[in-house]
């Protein structure tokens, strides 16, 4: 009975067991239905939300910009993380859309956003493999929701993301659009995005231009674009290109003979090529830059109470600044510049060979530095820019307009004499050239006496322009320089130590250019700039440049000092005689700044105004160095061969 008793209670104990560990059975699963169904909601509700959070314009993203010369030749492209040009449907070839069609989803157009024979593969898959994925099966509605919302990581939640992503997909657009936001936004390795940017990068040639063997080719690529890139592995590239014409045979989008032309075609690249400056560059994108600025209703300063007035500003300025460069290189644009590409290489050839004898180096950068800036006077675009020196490794520094550096003697025409003529001061008025007691020094130490203005200038006497300068006064002669939007000119700089460019910060190449530019126009001042016009990816132009002009220096003071400045070349005691133009009816102001550490030459015709600076990055004492000696001797290389074939002329008379 007893045996009876415990048997019963052991069979109870061993049942109670099993609905325990049954009941904790279903509670896991439950918990692990629960848990996946949570993360299922979540990703249905976050699909849901980037599908709606989008429209047509997001699949054109990082559009790659394209700069183009005086001559509208492409001499560079500006893009960000993608190097991409848009194509909408019509213009896409239809091999193009067969062969992607073909080799990746040859169903596409029979069902919806995903196919239900490869999904149960992939997930076949992933149970075998514990949740992660060996192989694909995305549809191209699964494979355009990866490219665009996703990563590329092989686990089942990011599967899942994307089938749900791909269902709203098809869900909002047709499939023809689908198919086109696929093929525009595919990554062809190299930086490449897109049919059209592929083609050019590859071929150099837009893909309606293409053959079927060379669409093959690039449909080859977003495979695997590491494997299949055509620069590293186009024998990897060549042979998915053969499967993928057999499988438009098989298809029927391709006849027998189109198969076999095709196949035997043989691939020659032709990347693309460009006249690529980093100077120009850098400009081009910075005047690009303040041209959208200007658009988008910023307002610009160059005058300044305190430098934390500045420091405010320039925080502003560059916030602004930075979203408009990546505003440029992300979205399309085609910006028409002014650069003369001829020019440009004549300019940086003239500045490489006076710089010659100068071989130190930094890091491979030339230690010894120039640069220059040249304008067309009559409309005020800059036509040529140099930045640095051609040195063994890439310089981004671009010291034409990114530079402030004291412009030492060259400041006078500017702030001293072209004001003073305002005032009633003539070429024959004679000032007591002597030594003052807490002024400024002559060259030497030599003083003249009585001399004439005319005589004072282009002698350099920095003595006669302090006395000048002091009857003006700095806030008078400052002023018009400030009109001609010098942008670093702050409280500190209205001193008597302004009439020899003794500045706070200083100036640029382009500044400088700039405003004896203005000289030579008989006082107007433009703004320097090399846009052109600007035109966006829509096509619409949305800048177009009308040279706007400004008084500031009346046409009788302007010609009177270009007259005067056309001794310091021509007449012996000048301090630009050894570097006069041949032929060519021009004026120049040198600058020298203390202990030789800054050369300016700043020289224009009524043609071209041409400003040369030469001196180190960090300021220090360079042997020999003065406006004369290398900056002139580049200045002169650069615009005796600019003027070859030019009618002499002279400066507009009052």
């Amino acid at each position: 009975m007893r045996k009876k008793q415990k048997s019963k209670r052991t069979h109870k104990v061993k049942k109670h067991t099993l609905l325990k560990v049954f009941s904790v059975f279903i509670i896991v699963i439950l918990l692990f239905c629960i848990k996946y169904l949570f993360i299922a909601v979540s990703l249905y509700n976050d699909a849901s939300a980037k599908v709606n959070s989008i429209s047509y314009s997001t699949f054109h993203g990082n559009q790659t910009t394209y700069l183009y010369d005086s001559k509208n030749t492409v001499i560079n492209k500006l893009y960000g993380s993608k190097n991409s040009l848009y194509l909408t449907s019509f213009y896409i070839p239809q091999a193009v859309k067969n062969a992607f069609i073909s080799i990746e989803d040859k169903d596409y157009f029979n069902h919806g956003a995903l196919s239900i024979k490869a999904n149960l593969r992939v997930l076949y898959s992933i149970i075998k493999n514990k949740g992660k994925i060996t192989q694909g099966g995305s549809t191209i509605t699964q494979q355009l929701a990866r490219t665009v919302f996703l990563n590329f990581d092989k686990t089942y939640k990011r599967k899942l993301e994307e089938i749900l992503i791909a269902i709203k997909l098809d869900q909002k657009y047709t499939k023809q659009q689908i198919l086109e936001f696929y093929i525009n936004n595919i990554n062809f390795a190299n930086n490449a995005y897109g049919i059209e940017g592929a083609s050019r990068r590859y071929f150099n040639k837009s893909c309606n231009e293409l053959n079927l063997s060379e669409i093959c080719f690039l449909a080859a690529i977003p495979n695997n674009p590491t494997y299949y890139n055509p620069i590293k592995n186009i024998n990897n590239t060549l042979k998915r290109r053969d499967l993928i014409l057999l499988s438009m045979r098989e298809n029927n989008y391709i006849t027998d003979y189109q198969y076999t032309t095709a196949i035997n075609y043989k691939i020659v690249l032709n990347p693309e090529k460009y006249d690529g400056n980093v100077w120009v560059e850098s400009y081009a994108l910075n005047c690009a830059s303040r041209v959208l600025m200007k658009l988008n209703g910023f307002q610009f300063k160059n005058t300044f109470d305190t430098q934390q007035d500045m420091a405010s500003y320039d925080k502003d300025y560059s916030n602004v600044y930075n979203e408009c460069i990546n505003d440029i290189r992300t979205n399309g644009y085609k910006i028409y510049t002014s650069i003369d590409m001829d020019k440009q290489k004549l300019l940086q050839d003239s500045l490489d060979t006076g710089l010659l004898d100068f071989t130190e180096q930094n890091k491979g950068i030339y230690s010894l530095q120039g640069s220059s800036v040249s304008i067309d006077n009559e409309t005020g675009y800059v036509i040529a820019i140099v930045g640095g020196r051609t040195s063994p490794e890439k310089d981004y520094l671009n010291r034409a307009f990114q530079c402030f550096r004291q412009p030492g003697s060259s400041f006078k025409p500017l702030a001293v004499y072209t004001p003073a003529f305002e005032k009633g001061y003539d070429d024959t008025t004679i000032i007591n050239d002597h030594y003052i007691n807490g002024g400024p020094h002559n060259d030497g130490d030599v003083y003249m006496g009585d001399i004439s203005i005319r005589t004072a200038v282009q002698m350099s006497l920095n003595s006669v322009a302090y006395q000048v300068f002091n009857d003006i006064t700095p806030t008078y002669g400052l002023s018009f320089v400030r009109d001609m939007d010098f942008n670093k000119i702050v409280k500190k700089d209205y001193t008597l130590s302004a009439a020899l460019g003794g500045l706070t910060y200083g100036v640029t190449p382009i500044e400088m250019a700039s405003a004896y530019s203005t000289l030579a126009r008989g006082g107007e001042f433009i703004a320097p700039t090399c846009i052109r016009s600007i035109v966006n990816s829509q096509g619409q132009t949305i800048y177009e440049n009308n040279l706007g002009k400004r008084r500031v220096y009346t046409y009788d003071a302007s010609y009177l000092m270009s007259d005067i400045l056309k001794g310091t070349l021509e007449n012996t005691w000048g301090t630009a005689y050894n570097v006069r133009l041949n032929g060519i009816t021009s004026a120049a102001k040198t600058g020298t700044t203390s202990n030789q550490k800054d050369g300016w030459l700043c020289g224009y015709s009524a043609y071209y105004t041409t400003v040369v600076w030469v001196g180190y990055d960090i300021p220090r004492y360079v042997d020999n160095l003065y406006g004369g000696t290398y900056p002139g001797q580049i200045w002169h290389n650069y615009m005796q061969q600019v003027h070859s074939g030019l009618q002499d002329k002279d400066f507009y008379t009052p």
